[in-house]
């Protein structure tokens, strides 16, 4: 459903093509909400069926006729309904602290390589969003108005400061674990629960 109200929304800028709309994603919300072309053209067939798109084609010479969809006015009142529900709570699936929990199971240097490599991949990531952050704009980018593009560097705040609060965590697990303070899990439990 998720990927029904982003193509909603994405559409509510302007009309776009199957290609256009997985380029915008690519470009902004693939590192929250990836999504690749197929799925793309299944959910436009599903939002078309609903009445909340439409889809003109345009005949072209040289090239496969393209097909632009827009946002009805049944798909804008789904998008802004949909804006202003509760906001459902994330799914708690993380192969990663599954492979934490059971970390217990390898020696301290296998341990310690676990969790460096999550340490890199989120490095890395931090990397991506520092470049989106400095990059230069898109004509379509530049031309939504500026209120939009502040909600646009919302969610890229939210990823940079989550991903940033998980690298601290993995380091000073790295260090707890260097220093052998394994009879301090529970004291990390607590010193949470304190935190609230």
């Amino acid at each position: 459903m998720h990927l029904e109200h982003a193509i909603l929304g994405f559409l509510s800028y302007m009309p776009l093509s199957g290609y256009d709309l997985k380029r915008s994603l690519d470009a902004s919300i693939r590192h929250f909400w990836p999504a690749d072309q197929s799925q793309i053209y299944k959910t436009l067939t599903r939002l078309a069926d609903r009445g909340w798109v439409e889809v003109e084609v345009v005949h072209q010479e040289t090239r496969p006729n393209r097909k632009v969809y827009s946002i009805t006015r049944s798909g804008q009142a789904e998008l802004l309904d949909w804006l202003r529900s509760s906001p459902e709570p994330a799914a708690a699936r993380d192969p990663f602290l599954i492979q934490v929990f059971f970390a217990g199971k390898l020696d301290d240097n296998g341990a310690i390589e676990l969790l460096k490599t999550r340490a890199e991949q989120l490095r890395g990531l931090l990397d991506t969003y520092r470049a989106i952050a400095v990059a230069p704009l898109s004509r379509e980018q530049e031309s939504a108005p500026a209120r939009d593009r502040f909600f646009w560097y919302l969610t890229l705040g939210s990823g940079f400061a989550s991903r940033q609060a998980e690298l601290n965590w993995l380091e000073d697990a790295i260090r707890r674990i260097q220093g052998n303070e394994y009879e301090q899990g529970e004291k990390l439990l607590l010193d949470s629960r304190r935190a609230e």
